[in-house]
């Protein structure tokens, strides 16, 4: 679970309308105090100017193909474009690309770039650029960021297959073909690495020294296409970016996006709260308390954070005819709407499936499961449990009662709560549910407790010592789900449930292959249609976030999960607020 790979994952988690001629800004008329707040909606045309503060935590390297930080990686992508990015829909958009045309089967994409772009010193972006950049990875090691991206969407298993995996050639002055040595369904979602210009790296020399040049993390200097351009960096405390004049959408009306770096999440909060920063992402559930307040914006989404409840299937229990009616049953008899009411202020999404709410790829079986106390005892009823005893708790013929245990990292506090309110759900049902491991400190828990407890929960799972998990994935922007159903992946411990269906390995191994973006849209119905009625994890929610900002800044600003500052060059200050 603690692979590479998918701390990879986590960082790749990860553009807009065009501006309106004019937005409304609700502002404070007289006294701030928040018990009384009047307010009047004041209309404001876009001017340039002014200057947005937003966090970083401290990271290692301005290099946008080298860097781990994801707080550094969104801030980056202001800096840099893509040949494609992903849109509200989590489908693909152009970004540096004009078009494209997918052949032979999915091997190949002819792309045209788009003309007159170019780079913030002033030089041309061209193809070279492009084939520079695939090649800069390729030559990376095993581990950096992007190759491994390049790995895991095309189901590469050797670091080695980097080499042959991926070619790409000029066939005109704004023409590049990319071929891959296998069909595969991520093909244009693999193609969001930021491009890096050539020209900044060239020596003369022979070799590999312009790729070693263009991968190192000291004294690196931003030079990218996007709207926002370098200016300056002070090591540990902040970096400085302006407007570019000559941005391919026009030029962004904030003059200057100051990144401060900061040592915490929650050092960035009281920031915000502070108003030393104009942006935030909230850490926990009760943004709402800000609603009142005339100097904040919170703009929710969607996040990557997925909640399930997974069932070892090492266990006879969980296996065969018997086993799915069991897991029907408790999927019936969690309410899962009162954990995202009651537990998260209603900041929560609820879904069947561990495919993103916001997915063009999400089938209409991702709403199967609602809460239904009386289907869930009718599937209980079907398998033969009865409570013979009048105990409360359902035995089997043989009256063994329905005890069973959830592995959880309860230092979690808010997975510890949803654990104990799934245990009061299926006490309803005649299920007797404990968790572990217990807590054995209920107050100043420590960063050394909560790691001593991570450890125990993955050998516990590793060791099969469990009846049921709840856990969570930060899912991927990049749609796959081998990495937990396919029965390949139980010896790397990321199946760790050890699932085994030779149709849930055909269906991955389909939508794998669909290079067709219809055919994949079908192939994926076929899965998440397979997922609901086998029930290897119960899906419990995706936990929403939300993005704080500073009132003065208007327009359209639309955060994402893989891109929190998604809009920002079409917004603006008005001109008293800068």
């Amino acid at each position: 679970m603690k692979n590479k790979k998918y701390l990879c994952l986590i960082l790749m988690i990860l553009i807009t309308a065009t501006a309106v001629g004019c937005a409304q800004n609700e502002l404070n008329v007289g006294n701030d105090d928040i018990t009384e707040d009047k307010k009047i909606s004041i209309e404001y045309d876009p001017v340039e100017g002014g200057q947005v503060v937003v966090p970083l935590t401290n990271f290692n390297t301005l290099n946008p193909l080298m860097t781990e930080n994801s707080s550094y990686y969104f801030f980056s992508k202001l800096i840099f474009e893509g040949l494609f990015e992903f849109d509200n829909d989590l489908n693909i958009v152009n970004q540096l690309a004009e078009s494209y045309n997918i052949l032979d089967e999915g091997r190949t994409i002819e792309i045209k770039l788009k003309d007159n772009i170019f780079w913030h010193d002033g030089e041309e972006f061209k193809p070279e650029d492009v084939v520079f950049t695939v090649n800069t990875i390729k030559y990376a090691s095993a581990d950096s960021t992007y190759r491994q991206m390049f790995l895991n969407a095309m189901g590469s298993t050797s670091t080695s297959d980097i080499k042959r995996i991926m070619d790409i050639t000029i066939t005109g002055s704004n023409d590049i073909v990319i071929t891959f040595d296998r069909a595969f369904s991520n093909n244009l979602e693999v193609l969001t690495f930021p491009i890096i210009p050539k020209h900044a790296f060239t020596s003369g020399k022979s070799g590999n020294s312009d790729y070693i040049k263009a991968l190192q993390l000291d004294d690196y200097k931003p030079i990218g296409t996007g709207p926002f351009k370098f200016q300056t960096y002070e090591k540990m405390k902040e970096i400085r970016l302006s407007a570019s004049d000559n941005y391919r959408g026009g030029r962004p009306y904030i003059d200057e996006i100051l990144g401060r770096v900061l040592e915490s999440e929650e050092d960035i909060l009281t920031a915000f709260e502070t108003g030393q920063i104009n942006i935030a992402t909230t850490v926990g559930v009760d943004w709402d308390k800000y609603s009142q307040n005339s100097r904040i914006k919170a703009l929710e989404f969607v996040s990557a954070n997925y909640e399930f409840l997974g069932f070892n299937f090492g266990k006879e229990l969980f296996s065969g005819e018997k086993g799915e009616g069991l897991r029907r049953a408790i999927a019936y008899g969690i309410d899962r709407q009162s954990i995202i009411q009651k537990l998260y202020l209603g900041h929560g999404t609820q879904t069947d499936v561990p495919i993103h709410p916001d997915s063009w790829l999400l089938s209409e079986k991702a709403n199967t499961f609602g809460y239904n106390l009386d289907l869930a005892k009718e599937e209980l009823k079907k398998l033969g449990w009865k409570d013979t005893n009048n105990d409360g708790i359902l035995e089997d013929e043989n009256g063994k009662g329905l005890s069973l245990k959830i592995l959880t990292n309860s230092y979690n506090l808010m997975r510890l709560k949803t654990a104990e309110m799934i245990k009061d759900d299926l006490k309803k049902l005649g299920i007797d549910v404990s968790i572990y491991p217990e807590n054995k400190k209920e107050e100043d828990i420590t960063v050394e407790d909560i790691q001593g407890q991570w450890t125990e929960v993955n050998q516990l799972l590793g060791a099969g010592d469990y009846d049921m998990t709840l856990l969570g994935w930060q899912l991927s922007v990049i749609p796959d789900l081998s990495f937990a159903f396919h029965s390949s992946q139980i010896p790397y411990n990321t199946n760790f449930i050890k699932y085994s269906n030779p149709n849930m390995d055909e269906l991955l191994q389909n939508v794998f292959l669909k290079s067709s973006r219809d055919e994949k849209v079908k192939a994926y119905d076929e899965l998440q249609s397979f997922i609901v009625e086998d029930l290897p994890y119960i899906s419990l929610f995706f936990k929403n976030k939300a993005l704080l900002i500073d009132s003065k800044i208007v327009g359209e600003l639309n955060p994402a999960f893989f891109n929190p500052y998604k809009g920002i060059e079409k917004c603006y200050i008005p001109k008293d607020l800068q």
